[in-house]
């Protein structure tokens, strides 16, 4: 039988304790896995009036699962308050997400999803990483460079090859090797993952239309072409580049698996478009599975009763698929 999922529950002042309690409330018409949160209960507590059960470890969550939800206590602020940020609630956030990662790579939960985290607030008490993937892939000891972000929705997957940098530097930062590093990735998450045995990858342009040849920018020419050359050694399907404009119509998504983009607003902003309310942040290349809902901390509407679970929910429901599937190779 499947080991529950570790959820770490995020920054106990965000709207991640809420979310998850609200996938717990939807467990049966939704058909959850089963999963315990990692963090502080107070700050489930402080949104929610809906039975908690405190559990020491991951084999006790599936008692719990049908009455409370199961939370691994991470001590926290004694009194948190939804939407008020603190040094004490950031020190918990990192704290569980340790926990949690811990427990992924023991094989004690089945895979890691991870609530939403305050950078800045981490970055007061010690955090030093970019954000909770490059986090994540250090614990698993994976060199950054080897792990790539996917957002994955029910009709758009997409990959940016650099993330979070200012747009300045992006031509820069960008590389025939790094192109082909997180496509190669991106390959092997979609065979690895999602069971696709060959996948479409479709490599988007960084320059308007492509580059015109040359005529709007050289990138293309000197860059990415021959990215998409040495991609296409791999058994799958690589295109591009694309224009970017015209990658992101339902007529154009059809055509692949997943869109390799070439810097963070390129690949979020047309996701965030199509699936803003369900979309999931995966993480390939790592040995555990780690999903996460694609949305912030929302300080602005944390215990206003505002916030929807439905990310939360299919971050869920991925993590338990691509597990399955890991479990099957």
């Amino acid at each position: 039988m499947a080991k529950p999922l570790a959820v770490a529950l995020g920054d106990p002042a965000g709207i991640g304790p809420e979310i998850v309690a609200g996938a717990w409330e939807r467990r049966a018409a939704e058909d959850l896995p089963c999963f315990f949160a990692v963090g502080s209960p107070e700050a489930v507590a402080a949104v929610w009036r809906g039975p908690l059960r405190i559990v020491s470890d991951p084999d006790e969550a599936e008692a719990a699962w049908d009455e409370a939800l199961p939370v691994i206590r991470v001590e926290g602020p004694a009194d948190p308050i939804p939407g008020r940020p603190t040094i004490d609630g950031a020190r918990n956030a990192f704290a569980a997400l340790e926990l949690a990662v811990g427990l992924a790579r023991t094989g004690a939960a089945s895979a890691l999803v991870t609530g939403p985290v305050s950078k800045a607030q981490l970055y007061g008490v010690g955090f030093t990483h970019p954000g909770q993937t490059e986090f994540v892939a250090e614990r698993c000891g994976v060199a950054a460079d080897m792990v790539a972000m996917m957002l994955a929705g029910p009709t758009l997957r997409t990959v940016p090859v650099t993330t979070h940098v200012a747009l300045k530097d992006v031509p820069d930062l960008l590389t025939t090797e790094l192109i082909v590093a997180k496509g190669r990735t991106a390959i092997r998450g979609l065979r690895r993952l999602f069971g696709i045995a060959r996948p479409r990858l479709a490599v988007a342009g960084l320059n308007p239309h492509a580059g015109e040849e040359g005529a709007l920018g050289r990138e293309e020419i000197d860059v990415v072409i021959p990215a998409v050359e040495r991609l296409r050694e791999e058994e799958a399907e690589v295109s591009g580049p694309h224009a970017a404009d015209a990658m992101f119509h339902p007529r154009a998504r059809g055509g692949y698996d997943a869109a390799l983009c070439l810097y963070h607003d390129q690949a979020l902003v047309p996701f965030k478009t199509v699936h803003f309310d369900e979309g999931v942040n995966i993480t390939l290349g790592l040995p555990i599975v780690r999903t996460s809902p694609d949305h912030g901390t929302a300080f602005a509407i944390a215990g206003r009763g505002q916030a929807q679970p439905g990310a939360m929910i299919a971050a869920l429901k991925l993590a338990a698929s691509c597990a399955g599937r890991l479990g099957q190779a």
